[in-house]
């Protein structure tokens, strides 16, 4: 059994069980929120807390103490989530009044992510394509790589590339099957020759065919067990220095997630330059993505000096007639 399988073993057992089952009627995943709950359970068991009167604002405060965070959103992340349960809590009357006193940190990190262009993208998948294999990580380098190029080139988050099997590859459609995702949505990413390609190559080099068992993952290092997404983003971490990247002042170091947000930026870019309307286009894209709605690809969509410059060209085009008709 799995320590996620594992039953609740505090007082608040019952409850935490409740609280989980309730938010994923919903249509949420909240398996990292679980991982933060089952700390709390395992805190509180360890503290001898038999009864409910016992789980004072104090205990909680020192619940947080004893799960340092250097970054104040991972702080802000085990905080609301604790947040969270208490509240639902007072509501159910289960515990009144919740006993979270604690506030949130300010974040003073840089917020704008790191955007991959295409000359540095490619830079991060020759370097991934060099890795040396070892016993444990046969053919790491095309492996790294195409896992690489799928974040890149199709948007997918970390959690998808490393849950894709033999059956969500789809050659006669040229399409990937995202399986119960984020927000327990499933949807069809299709992909383009040069994608397909690589996918190929890899199938080849991996798989020594194109077909594979339905039940076999397709990115992994055991036959029967995926590559963890933890690993991919060490290893994305680990060839970042060899970039010869120079991040520009107020935006962060590249993270794993920002090959995301390079392809929300790029398609936006290249819909301005062709002279396609954003605004009509979101949502399609925010399908793609597998958003809940618009709003929320809207986040990705950062400015930068490239969309700032489309934008500006598009204005003047659409304001020189006027301009040029004051001025006659």
């Amino acid at each position: 059994m799995s320590v996620q399988d594992s039953p609740f073993q505090s007082v608040l057992a019952t409850s935490i069980a409740s609280f989980l089952a309730y938010k994923r009627a919903l249509g949420r995943r909240f398996d990292a929120e679980e991982a933060t709950l089952r700390l709390l359970d395992r805190f509180l068991a360890q503290q001898d807390v038999h009864v409910l009167s016992q789980i004072s604002p104090e205990l909680i405060d020192a619940f947080l103490k004893s799960r340092p965070r250097s970054r104040p959103r991972s702080y802000n992340h085990l905080l609301g989530t604790v947040r969270r349960l208490f509240d639902w809590l007072a509501l159910q009357g289960v515990l009144l009044p919740s006993p979270v006193r604690a506030t949130p940190k300010r974040n003073t990190d840089p917020h704008i992510p790191f955007i991959f262009d295409k000359e540095t993208a490619g830079r991060l998948l020759c370097v991934a394509g060099s890795l040396k294999t070892n016993p444990n990580a046969p053919l790491r380098g095309v492996t790294y790589r195409t896992i690489f190029a799928l974040l890149y080139g199709l948007g997918l988050r970390v959690g998808e590339v490393s849950r894709l099997y033999g059956e969500d590859v789809d050659w006669q459609r040229n399409l990937l099957v995202i399986r119960e995702t984020k927000f327990y949505k499933s949807r069809l990413v299709p992909f383009g020759p040069r994608i397909g390609a690589l996918l190929r190559d890899y199938f080849q080099a991996r798989h020594h065919s194109p077909s594979i068992a339905a039940d076999t993952p397709v990115f992994t290092f055991s036959r029967n067990r995926p590559i963890n997404p933890m690993t991919i983003s060490l290893v994305f971490h680990a060839l970042v220095p060899r970039l010869g990247l120079t991040v520009p002042r107020g935006v962060s170091s590249p993270r794993l997630h920002d090959l995301r947000h390079s392809f929300a930026v790029g398609t936006l870019l290249r819909w301005y330059r062709t002279g396609i309307d954003p605004q009509s286009r979101l949502l399609q894209l925010s399908t793609f993505l597998g958003h809940v709605g618009p709003e929320t690809t809207a986040i990705y969509l950062t400015i930068t000096d490239q969309l700032l410059q489309e934008a500006n060209r598009r204005f003047e085009q659409f304001t020189r007639p006027v301009i040029q008709g004051e001025s006659s």
